[in-house]
């Protein structure tokens, strides 16, 4: 019954030193910077995009229909 519990008590001890390195390394933490970063990006042009998608069109169809209604001169 100790044996089992030594065995047991190790394990764990094992499974915190593990949980410790795992915390601790910072290994990967630039590229979820980076990830962070770059869908905020994305998520900011997205949105302008969006803005300035519906404005373009009307600006467009505006021109457009004053573009048509000008009479073309001939001499």
């Amino acid at each position: 019954m100790v044996a089992e519990l030594n065995v047991g008590m190790d394990y764990l001890e094992r499974k915190k030193d593990a949980l410790i390195r795992f915390v601790s390394d910072e290994s990967g933490a630039v590229s979820v910077d980076w990830v962070v970063l770059t869908a905020g990006v994305v998520g900011l042009v997205l949105g302008i995009f969006t803005i300035l998608g519906n404005d373009t069109a009307d600006y467009s169809d505006r021109i457009g229909v004053y573009m048509t209604s000008q009479g073309i001169k001939t001499y």
